[in-house]
């Protein structure tokens, strides 16, 4: 049974190992593990206790039994015990006996019952036998059956031999009964005094041992419990919590946050002296060194953004040089584009699309809305006159041909998504909000949000800027034709954007006018 119970113990502690203790935190765990450790631990030194405890109380009951046997034994003269049984009280000394006899009973609250029996094949021949409150004892000479707890030692009774105590729960209750043979001078038995002493009053007392040992031993856990908390909370639950905050806390977007999370963990300043401070010191190098292995790769990364956004602009630049009408086309378009997004995402006008990553790759991306160009002869681009309609034609593929570019390029590069705004650019400025624009005529929100945007920032810088077939409009008579053509050339909310920053799109415009005209007295031209 016991292997029993400790095998079911074992399992169901398996079973809380691995799966009861998820989802509790390690004070909960390093408390629970420490309270059923004492529990079982307090249970132990309890039981050991409670066994000592008895064993110590019986070895004093039965002292006290074996000195009040011997001094009953001195009482009874051997050379009188026949007299004694034959006459009884009438003999000279009984009297006085018994009297000594009741002596030794009251000396001690725990002696229950003093008598001297001689023991004989029929039986217990009474010599002396004590009244108590319950009853009268039995007279001298009569016979009392052997008591069944007394059947294995009757050999040795019968033959005058000393026994060991014997402990019974019967009849009479818990007693200890001790025998004392009395010999004669010739070393014969001539009758045996015994003397029972209660246990009864063990058990009492055992119960209330127990009772203060739990009470100790309740104070004692809960002063461990309450050092255990103390030391798990400042030595192990706060440096953790400390370290996961100010890892949730983790800001990676600058190089100058990077330093001041790095700063805020350094400034936990951990001092356990044992394994948590070991981890925290192998946390800060860990977070420095990443700090640093960050710190460089964003500065790469910005490097290689520069090259990119550099790369973008050399390549619209080669594009736009064969046209000598655009002038700084691509960078005024950019900026215009930059003002409306802005303006939109002000307004919350397509909020859920104007993601920070969205805005900055369709202002990057901006310069290769005309990259198909670079498919039309010079002699197109740059010719004063009238196109024909197959000159038309061929201006307008510009845009196929510079969407299939993007899509080539993005086939060749990995992890190219970024790409996607630079390919719905060149496929998709031209075309209109009522779908009669080019290449393919879709119209309203199909329309990619990022070519709505360009429509409207080509268009206005089409108008407004100088030309060698024309001369630039004024901003007031552009800004007329992009209000007049809201709702069926330009998405109506992009253009409701581009009139609530007009300002600001005028004050670039005028900006890049002093640039151009600064250029063109270098170069000569200007008249």
């Amino acid at each position: 049974m016991e292997d029993t119970g400790l095998h079911f113990l074992q399992k169901k502690l398996e079973e809380w190992g691995s799966e009861g203790c998820r989802g509790h935190s390690i004070r909960t765990k390093v408390l629970l593990l420490l309270a059923v450790a004492l529990f079982l631990f307090g249970t132990a030194c309890a039981m050991i206790s409670y066994g000592f405890y008895m064993e110590s109380s019986v070895e004093q009951h039965k002292q006290l039994g074996e000195s009040a046997a011997r001094l009953a034994a001195g009482t009874v003269d051997p050379g009188r015990v026949d007299a004694y049984l034959e006459g009884g009280a009438s003999v000279e000394g009984y009297s006085e006996a018994k009297r000594k006899l009741y002596q030794i009973r009251e000396s001690s609250p725990n002696i229950e019952y003093v008598y001297v029996y001689r023991i004989m094949e029929d039986g217990c021949h009474v010599v002396f036998d004590l009244d108590t409150e319950e009853a009268e004892g039995a007279a001298a000479g009569e016979v009392i059956p052997f008591d069944d707890a007394f059947r294995e030692y009757l050999p040795a009774l019968l033959s005058g031999k000393p026994i060991d105590p014997v402990i019974s729960n019967e009849t009479y209750g818990w007693l200890l009964t001790v025998y004392v043979p009395v010999y004669d001078e010739q070393g014969r038995c001539q009758c045996y005094a015994a003397v029972d002493i209660s246990m009864n009053d063990i058990r009492m007392q055992a119960r209330e041992f127990l009772v203060k040992l739990s009470m100790v031993f309740l104070v004692i856990f809960v002063l461990i419990l309450s050092l255990a908390f103390w030391l798990a909370k400042y030595n192990l639950i706060l440096p953790l919590n400390k370290m996961v905050s100010a890892t949730t806390m983790f800001a990676y977007n600058t190089e100058a946050e990077l330093e001041r999370s790095l700063e805020e963990i350094r400034r936990l300043d951990i001092h356990t002296g044992d394994e948590v401070e070991n981890l925290y010191r192998s946390f800060v190098k860990m977070t420095r060194d990443s700090v640093r292995h960050m710190t460089d790769i964003q500065s790469k990364n910005e490097t290689i953004s520069k090259m990119q956004n550099a790369l973008i602009l050399t390549l619209a630049d080669m594009v736009e040089r064969r046209d000598k009408n655009t002038g700084q086309h691509i960078r005024k378009t950019a900026a215009y584009v930059r003002i409306i997004l802005d303006e939109m995402k002000r307004e919350g006008i397509y909020a859920e699309e104007l993601t920070e990553e969205f805005m900055d790759n369709v202002v990057n991306f901006a310069p290769l809305h005309d990259v198909g160009k670079i498919n039309v002869p010079d002699a197109i681009l740059n010719k004063p006159g009238k196109l024909t309609d197959e000159e038309f034609n061929m201006i307008q593929s510009h845009t196929i041909v510079g969407g299939k570019i993007i899509a080539t390029l993005m086939k060749t590069v990995p992890d190219s998504d970024y790409l996607h705004e630079a390919r719905n650019l060149a496929l998709c400025h031209h075309e209109k909000w009522n779908g009669s624009g080019y290449p393919n005529g879709i119209s309203g929100e199909e329309i990619p949000l990022s070519a709505r945007v360009m429509a409207v920032a080509d268009v206005f810088d089409a108008l407004v800027s100088n030309r060698s077939y024309k001369k630039g409009f004024s901003y007031e008579k552009a800004m007329g034709i992009i209000r007049e053509d809201s709702g069926t050339h330009f998405d109506p909310k992009v253009v409701a954007a581009f009139f609530a920053a007009k300002d600001a799109v005028i004050e670039v415009a005028d900006g890049f006018s002093e640039m151009e005209l600064e250029d063109a007295w270098k170069n000569g031209t200007a008249y």
